[in-house]
């Protein structure tokens, strides 16, 4: 079957079943042919097709990013969140900037938490040099502020996005990975949610 003919199942689906089979199939045909359509995928009401649609750009990487950034929608919450998770898993720094405005300031709790954790596995290699330390500090300054988010899932996040971005720094950055550390210190110590303090405490594990 062509990506061609997979593309006009989606538009022709007629059920949310339907659709999400359509769109599962797209997915998997893994051809860049299919981005347009899976982005737009994205702002449906059809959380499984927008999961499914998720996994096939992530799974494209690099080729979709540029047009992930294009079709940010800044008025469709749902469908930015999940952009922002295709990006997030993406893990490409042409999405930084997005990432770290949506990490920091976005009103919906599904994107703020998607961006978040995002944070943490931006692939650094992939960026200039001499962007590097500007961009791992502003990274730093955003993941700093998701774990006082007031909402428990995104401090969650922001601890796997600072575990992430210690990983990335500890060689480089050792006053900055100390920071970390202690954050997290704090955080295992103080914060109120089990699950967040028990994250914390896997992570300083992880980095001991």
């Amino acid at each position: 079957m062509t990506v061609q003919t997979l593309i006009q199942d989606v538009e022709k689906a007629d059920s949310a079943t339907a659709l999400l089979d359509a769109v599962s199939a797209l997915a998997q045909a893994n051809s860049v042919e299919a981005i347009p359509t899976l982005i737009t995928v994205l702002g449906y009401n059809n959380p499984g097709a927008a999961v499914a649609a998720v996994d096939g750009l992530t799974q494209l990487g690099e080729p979709a990013v540029i047009p992930l950034l294009e079709q940010l929608d800044g008025y469709n919450y749902g469908a930015r969140a999940w952009a922002v998770r295709a990006l997030s898993g993406i893990g490409d720094p042409r999405g930084l900037e997005v990432l770290l405005e949506s990490a920091g300031s976005d009103f919906a709790l599904s994107v703020r938490r998607a961006a978040t954790r995002g944070l943490g596995t931006i692939r650094w290699d992939k960026l200039p040099s001499e962007q590097l330390a500007d961009a791992q500090f502003e990274t730093l300054k955003i993941l700093q502020k998701t774990v006082e988010d007031p909402e428990w899932i995104v401090r969650y996040a922001g601890i796997f996005g600072l575990e992430g971005l210690a990983i990335a720094i500890q060689k480089t950055q050792p006053e900055w990975f100390n920071k970390i550390q202690e954050q997290l210190q704090q955080l295992e110590n103080i914060d109120e949610v089990l699950a967040v303090r028990a994250r914390a405490k896997w992570a300083i594990q992880k980095l001991a």
